[in-house]
């Protein structure tokens, strides 16, 4: 019998996928898993040694803004997919509340075209749903490159905002993939803007309350059903959502960010601006509910909302002071953190971040180590004690609110259909990020 052919062979490392986790090789061949099991006689371009290390299905972030084109001074699609690499991202979702908005073939072609050769993961880009292109969003959402069709119910502006309920079952009936929708209440939000304070970053969250949040949510499972559509909710804030959603699997998925998973409204103090996104960092009884909804099963994905920055538009005076704060790069190591922590077990994060999106979203190809799959992978050091500092952050902002946490567990390698993109924090083989495919 010929011996096997491989392009690579990551061997000796603990992969996790269906069959749990065990030491095994995997043999890479065209950019797909080609084998997993014991290849050590098997002949290969590239062989690495994983020992000591785990293997993941390769990391997707379904939420991340990288706010190209037009505002290109906090982040673009080279700096952002650069954090993304070293961090242990592999594929992310992008965000349409660029300038011009992605509301448009034209627009979403335009992305396309800018991320070629530019990138340095895989990418699909949300399509904004508004009131004047329900009648193209049926053909939109299949268009080559398209994450889906994402709505802001509330905390947009101009035309990205959709607050009425007629201009959302409108959408939803002109849909057949999954939407994905920011749900806060706009009619709340602009009766409780005399709630802010001048200066006082912890205002936020007394302004853009729980309530806000959760009627937003109610009006959207409501409004799913009527459309017999499928809902996704964005960075769930509250517990009130957990139980709602809990109670609402059949129209609704939901994903909860690692802030919401780590932060508290205890930390406004000592962070200010930089803790300041919507929906807003609350309590911590809140962040308690969140962890039990993820305990429960109820949160399908975990997504960074990758939102950066600059400093110099941070330090503006609360509420002049902008919302969002970066995130791509900080996700793998925070929720590897509370893994060590017992909050919950490796096999879950691999659930939230790879075959979760993978499932809920249709992606082809991703989500899994197993033959015929793409050869994405996260290969992380679940013991390495690392400082997470502001220098490591390659997003343009230069920040992220986790500067000087101390975490346990570690990005190492990022590799992208076959590719070693990243490696002991060194980029390695840049920008051959390619568009997603969908079902």
């Amino acid at each position: 019998m010929a011996p096997q052919l491989f392009d690579l062979v990551l061997m000796n490392g603990v992969v996790v996928n269906q069959d749990g986790e065990g030491v095994r090789d995997i043999g890479v061949r065209d950019g797909r898993i080609a084998e997993i099991g014991a290849l050590g006689s098997a002949s290969a371009g590239e062989r690495i040694d994983c020992q000591g290390l785990h293997v993941l299905p390769g990391v997707i972030d379904s939420q991340v803004h990288f706010r190209e084109p037009g505002l290109t001074h906090k982040e673009d699609l080279e700096t952002g997919s650069r954090a993304a690499a070293l961090g242990g991202v592999t594929a992310v979702f992008e965000m349409p509340n660029t300038d011009p908005t992605t509301t448009t073939a034209d627009a979403l072609a335009d992305k396309l075209r800018r991320a070629k050769g530019r990138m340095h993961c895989d990418f699909a880009f949300w399509v904004g749903g508004t009131h004047d292109n329900v009648a193209d969003l049926s053909e939109l959402e299949r268009l080559p490159g398209a994450a889906g069709i994402k709505v802001f119910m509330g905390s947009s502006t101009g035309r990205l905002l959709v607050a009425d309920d007629a201009g959302v079952l409108a959408i939803l009936k002109a849909i057949r993939r999954r939407a994905a929708f920011h749900s806060e209440d706009e009619e709340r939000l602009n009766e409780r803007k005399h709630h802010r304070v001048h200066g006082d970053h912890s205002s936020h969250h007394v302004w853009r309350d729980e309530i806000a949040a959760l009627r937003s949510t109610e009006r959207l499972v409501r409004l799913a059903r009527e459309a017999h559509a499928q809902v996704h909710i964005l960075h769930i804030s509250t517990g009130h959502e957990m139980a709602l959603l809990a109670e609402a699997k059949d129209v609704a998925s939901c994903e909860a960010t690692p802030n919401h998973l780590t932060l508290s409204a205890e930390d406004y103090p000592r962070l200010g601006a930089r803790l300041q996104m919507n929906p807003p960092v609350r309590g911590a009884d809140h962040r308690k509910e969140i962890w039990r909804g993820l305990a429960q099963g109820v949160v399908d994905v975990l997504g960074s909302d990758h939102a950066p920055h600059t400093l110099e538009e941070k330090a503006k005076p609360y509420p002049e002071s902008p919302s969002g704060m970066p995130g791509v790069q900080t996700l793998v190591p925070v929720m590897l953190d509370h893994v060590n922590a017992g909050r919950l077990t490796l096999r879950r994060f691999v659930d939230l971040t790879s075959a979760g999106p993978a499932r809920i979203f249709n992606i082809v190809g991703k989500g899994r180590i197993a033959a015929g799959y793409d050869a994405d992978f996260t290969v992380v050091d679940t013991k390495r004690v690392e400082t997470i500092r502001d220098t490591w952050i390659a997003s343009r902002c230069g920040w992220t609110p986790y500067d000087g946490k101390t975490v346990t567990g570690w990005p190492v390698g990022t590799f992208v259909r076959g590719r070693r993109v990243m490696w002991e924090g060194e980029l390695t083989t840049p920008s051959t990020g390619e568009a997603l495919r969908f079902w």
